[in-house]
């Protein structure tokens, strides 16, 4: 993957929260950085996912036991 510099101004207290686990942990603030935005996009995604299946029908929750064969009638 190439890298890009992407420059951006936040709270002084955030910076240094970063760093600090940053140094704990050895990871670099790039990677630390970057595996934060990844993991904020998965987040707005899996949002939009839920948005589409609340509307979805649903079934009794008899009905799926039996249809599984959970609901021990032989």
């Amino acid at each position: 993957m190439a890298l890009v510099q992407f420059n951006v101004s936040v709270d002084e207290e955030v910076k240094g929260a970063v760093e600090s686990q940053c140094a704990r942990s050895g990871e670099t603030i790039g990677y630390f950085v970057q595996e934060a935005i990844i993991d904020r996009l998965e987040e707005l995604e899996d949002i939009e996912d839920l948005k589409k299946i609340r509307h979805e029908p649903t079934r009794p929750f008899a009905e799926v036991v039996k249809e599984l064969g959970l609901d021990n009638d032989d």
